[in-house]
C-alpha cells in the first residue's frame, strides 16, 4: 500500500503526516508513507483544500486534519 500526504509543509500537513504513521504503526500493515510538496506533483491530483490523503492513487480526504481513527478506518 502507498500512502501519500500531499501538503506544503504547513502544520496541518506535517500534522497529518504523523497521524499517518502512528495509525500505519497501530494496525500494523505493510505500507510506504510519502509527504509530497512538490506543488505540480499536488496539482496532478486535482486537490483544492490541503493537507489531502491519497491511499494506492486515490484521494480519500482534503482540506483537513484527520484524528488517528480516522485514518485507521480509511486505511482498513
Amino acid at each position: 500500500m502507498e500512502i501519500k500526504v500531499l501538503g506544503t509543509g504547513c502544520s496541518s500537513c506535517r500534522a497529518l503526516f504523523t497521524t499517518v504513521q502512528e495509525a500505519v504503526a497501530q494496525l500494523g500493515i505493510e505500507a510506504t508513507v510519502v509527504k509530497e510538496e512538490d506543488l505540480m506533483k499536488i496539482m496532478e491530483y486535482n486537490v483544492m483544500s490541503l493537507p489531502a490523503l491519497v491511499v494506492d492513487e486515490k484521494v480519500v480526504s482534503k482540506g483537513r486534519k484527520l484524528s488517528v481513527e480516522e485514518v485507521k478506518a480509511l486505511l482498513k
